[in-house]
C-alpha cells in the first residue's frame, strides 16, 4: 500500500508534543510492515538542528506550485529529505512567509494570528504534492492543522483529478481539546463554498472548526486509544463535538499508540548511565537512579523513592491536583522531579517547591530530551494524574523502564496500565496504580498505596517486571491502522 502521511510536525524535523513522535513512529512501523510511506510536513528552517541539510539530505524536488488561499494565490516549493535510518521520503513544504518562524503555532504562548491561513495553505500544498508525487492509495491526515485536507479531497480533488478519485482518507484526532477554531470569515480562506459552513459540516457555534471538518469529511476517523474513542462521543469529553463524532458510527476507531522502542527502551537507550533488562533491573536501575539524583541535584539516597513527572504543566495534566495535594505529597519520605513547560502558575508552583525543598525536589522548566530519558530510567514512580488523556506515552515509556506508573483511569491511561489489585497480582498482569474519580483525595489514596507497595520490594519488583515485559511496540498498532486504511479504500473501490 502506498501511504501519504501528513502532519504539521514530525521527529526529528520539528516537535512540540506527541503528534511528532506518533507521525514518525507510525511511519516507521508501516514501512517495516512492507508499505511505501511518504511523509509531508511544513519546512521550519529555524527549528532544524545544525547541519540538518547534510544529515537529512535536504534538497529541492519537483516543481514550484501556486494554490489559492482565499481570494489570492500563494506560491511555494517542495524539498525532499530522508527520515534517518529508513527509506521513508519526507517532503517539506517550503514557504518562508508561513513557516520560517521560531515555533510552529505560537510565539510567547500566543497563537499566530494567521494560523488558519497558514494551514489552509499547507492542506492545499498537500493536494499539490499528491498530484506531483502520487499516485497514493491512502492519505492520512493528523489533527486540525490538516483537517481541511479530507474536505479538499472530497469536495474538489476527486472531481477534477482522476489520480485522486480512489484515494482513501483517514483523519486522526490526537487531542480533541485542540480544534483549530477560527472566526467565521476565515471560511473565505478555505476556498470552499459557503454551503459547507453549516452545523453538520464545518461550522461550530458560529465559527469555522478545522478539526470538525476533518471528522466530517474523512472516510475513516481514528483516535489514539479505544477508551478515548468512546469518551469523546459523550458530552463530558466531547468538547462540543460529540454529536459529530457519534454520528460517524463504526467509522470512528480507537487505536492505542505504540512506543518507538528503538529510542525508548532501557536495553538500547544511549542517554542513560547503564542499559538494563527485566532480568537485571534490580541491580542496574539503582545505578541510573544515582545518576539522575546527581544530574538534577537530589540527595544521594538510594532507598528513597523518586517520584517523576515529565509533562506539559497544565490543568489537563493534573497539576491542579498536585497543587491541592502538595503538603501531603511532601510529608512522605520521597524525592520529586519535574520536567516540562506550560501555564505560568503551574511552572511557578513547581519552581517554588524546588526552592523550599532543596535536595528533595528538582524542577526543570524546559524541554530536555536527554534528561527525559534519564528521568524515566532513574525514577521509581511516574505520575500521570491527567484530567483527560487521549493516549499518553510516558506511562508506556515508564513501564518499559521499570518505573511504575500512577494514572487517572481515563483514555489511553486506562487502556495501557493495569492497576494493582489482589486479583491482578495473582494473575501476573498488574503494572501500576490508578484512581477512578478525579479528586485530590482519590489521587492521594493511590499515591500512598503506591508508596506502601514500594516498601514491599518483592511486590514492587514484580510490578516492574510485568511492565517491562509488555509488548508496547508500534507493530500491533500499525496492523490496526492498515485495517482502517483498507476500510477507507473500500469506500472508493468500484463494485464488480
Amino acid at each position: 500500500m502506498k501511504i501519504l502521511m501528513t502532519a504539521s510536525e514530525a521527529v526529528p524535523f520539528a516537535k512540540t508534543g506527541g503528534l511528532a513522535d506518533v507521525a514518525t513512529a507510525l511511519s516507521r512501523a508501516l514501512e517495516q510492515d512492507g508499505h511505501d510511506i511518504t511523509l509531508v510536513m511544513p519546512h521550519y528552517p529555524q527549528l532544524l538542528p545544525h547541519g540538518s541539510r547534510q544529515r537529512f539530505q535536504i534538497e529541492p524536488i519537483g516543481d514550484e506550485f501556486t494554490v489559492p488561499v482565499g481570494p489570492r494565490k500563494s506560491s511555494g516549493s517542495f524539498l525532499k529529505a530522508r527520515l534517518p535510518d529508513s527509506n521513508i521520503q519526507v517532503i517539506l513544504v517550503d514557504q518562508p512567509d508561513y513557516f520560517d518562524r521560531p515555533s510552529p503555532y505560537v510565539y510567547e504562548n500566543i497563537p499566530y494570528e494567521d494560523n488558519c491561513e497558514r494551514f489552509v495553505f499547507f492542506s492545499r500544498a498537500i493536494v499539490a504534492a499528491i498530484k506531483q508525487f502520487g499516485p497514493f492509495d491512502i492519505v492520512h491526515a493528523n489533527d486540525w492543522q490538516t483537517g481541511l485536507l479530507p474536505a479538499l479531497i472530497d469536495i474538489e480533488a476527486r472531481k477534477h483529478s482522476p489520480e485522486i478519485r480512489r484515494i482513501g482518507t483517514v483523519f486522526t484526532i490526537h487531542n480533541l481539546a485542540f480544534q483549530g477554531r477560527f472566526w467565521h470569515w476565515d471560511m473565505v480562506l478555505t476556498g470552499l463554498d459557503w454551503k459547507y459552513f453549516n452545523w453538520k459540516q464545518m461550522e461550530f457555534f458560529g465559527d469555522l472548526n478545522l478539526l470538525k471538518t476533518g471528522i466530517v469529511f474523512a472516510d475513516m476517523v481514528t483516535t489514539v486509544s479505544p477508551t478515548y474513542a468512546r469518551e469523546i462521543q459523550t458530552p463530558d469529553f466531547g468538547w462540543g463535538l460529540d454529536p459529530a463524532l457519534s454520528g460517524r458510527g463504526n467509522s470512528l476507531v480507537g487505536i492505542l499508540n505504540g512506543v518507538d522502542t528503538e529510542v525508548w527502551h532501557p536495553e538500547v537507550d544511549r542517554f542513560i548511565k547503564v542499559n538494563y533488562t527485566a532480568d537485571d533491573v534490580a541491580e542496574k536501575k539503582p545505578i541510573c537512579k544515582a545518576d539522575l539524583q546527581k544530574a538534577v541535584g537530589l540527595q544521594q539516597k538510594p532507598d528513597v523513592p523518586i517520584i517523576a513527572m515529565i509533562s506539559r504543566m497544565s490543568q489537563q495534566k493534573g497539576f491542579d491536583l498536585l497543587q491541592k495535594a502538595g503538603d501531603r505529597l511532601l510529608s512522605n519520605d520521597a524525592q520529586f522531579v519535574f520536567l516540562g513547560t506550560g501555564e505560568r502558575p503551574f511552572e511557578q508552583f513547581v519552581k517554588e517547591l524546588a526552592q523550599t525543598h532543596p535536595g528533595r525536589v528538582a524542577s526543570m522548566i524546559r524541554f530536555d530530551e536527554e534528561l527525559a530519558h534519564k528521568i524515566e530510567a532513574g525514577s521509581d514512580l511516574f505520575l500521570m494524574p491527567s484530567e483527560f488523556e487521549p493516549c499518553g506515552l510516558n506511562q508506556m515509556y515508564s513501564m518499559l523502564y521499570g518505573t511504575v506508573p500512577l494514572v487517572h483511569a481515563v483514555g489511553g491511561l486506562a487502556d495501557s496500565v493495569v492497576p494493582m489489585t489482589g486479583d491482578t497480582l495473582r494473575e501476573g498482569t498488574a503494572t501500576g496504580f490508578s484512581f477512578q474519580r478525579y479528586s485530590c483525595e482519590a489521587f492521594l489514596e493511590a499515591f500512598e498505596a503506591a508508596l506502601r507497595t514500594y516498601r514491599d520490594k518483592e511486590t514492587w519488583l514484580e510490578l516492574q517486571k510485568n511492565g517491562m515485559l509488555q509488548d508496547l511496540s508500534w507493530s500491533n498498532s500499525a496492523r490496526n491502522y492498515v485495517q482502517v486504511y483498507q476500510r477507507a479504500l473500500e469506500k472508493h473501490t468500484p463494485e464488480v
